[in-house]
């Protein structure tokens, strides 16, 4: 894989050297940071109901024990240490304040970083929503401006993990009617944060979003993002 991607490097720097053609088609490395969910999704109502009608119809048949066994069973584990558990809320302040700031929200599904600010392909001085991104140029490899993009929103990459070598996708950018020279491709790559749950974001302002919220961002491209975010 990593092969692959340097070969891929190497191939878009020649072409940048050799063309012929007046355009100078640009490669925009973009990064899909999520946040895995950190708590167990609850069960579907239908799903609960059948699990627990399984069980009763399943009582029926289990193997019955002597008396004296269950007592046995019963007494086991019991002693002077015992701890209460108490589950933690499933519903976290920043859920009922809807703060999308925090990653303290939706802890059972999974949330994306956005920006605000300056992206590349929208016009100078009109900020608008987008991912971690890097215009690729000297780098090694097409992930090393991905992790540079990266690096430069957050700081540190200590927490993170990057999914691959290779993109997860791309979308080929056709020129604007204001900037018609300007074309592009911007490639995907995907990286998880590992091990907490606060970062010191560098942008204008951000937000941590679930899925559906995401696709609102991009309405124009709402189809490819549902196909290639699985979850």
């Amino acid at each position: 894989m990593h092969r692959s991607c340097t070969a891929l490097s190497r191939l878009l720097a020649s072409n940048r050297v050799f063309s012929t053609s007046t355009k100078d088609e640009k490669i925009v490395a973009s990064v899909l940071f999520e946040r895995l969910p950190v708590i167990i999704p609850q069960v579907d109502p239908v799903v609960y109901a059948f699990q627990e009608f399984s069980f009763n119809w399943r009582q029926q048949f289990r193997r019955a024990y002597p008396e004296e066994f269950l007592k046995k069973s019963d007494a086991r584990g019991k002693g002077e240490y015992q701890i209460d558990f108490k589950p933690a809320p499933r519903i976290t302040e920043a859920d009922k304040t809807n703060d999308k700031k925090s990653l303290q929200r939706a802890l059972d599904r999974r949330l994306y970083l956005l920006l605000y600010g300056d992206a590349y392909g929208s016009p100078k001085g009109q900020p608008v929503w987008h991912f971690p991104e890097k215009v690729y140029k000297s780098e090694e490899t097409l992930r090393k401006c991905a992790e540079s993009a990266l690096e430069s929103v957050i700081g540190d990459l200590s927490h993170t993990y990057f999914v691959g070598n290779a993109p997860m996708g791309h979308i080929a950018m056709p020129p604007t009617e204001n900037d018609k020279d300007n074309q592009f491709t911007r490639f995907f790559f995907k990286s998880q944060v590992i091990a907490t749950n606060k970062f010191d974001i560098k942008s204008k302002d951000f937000v941590w979003v679930k899925k559906d919220e995401l696709l609102e961002y991009f309405p124009e491209h709402s189809e490819y993002l549902t196909k290639m975010i699985i979850s």
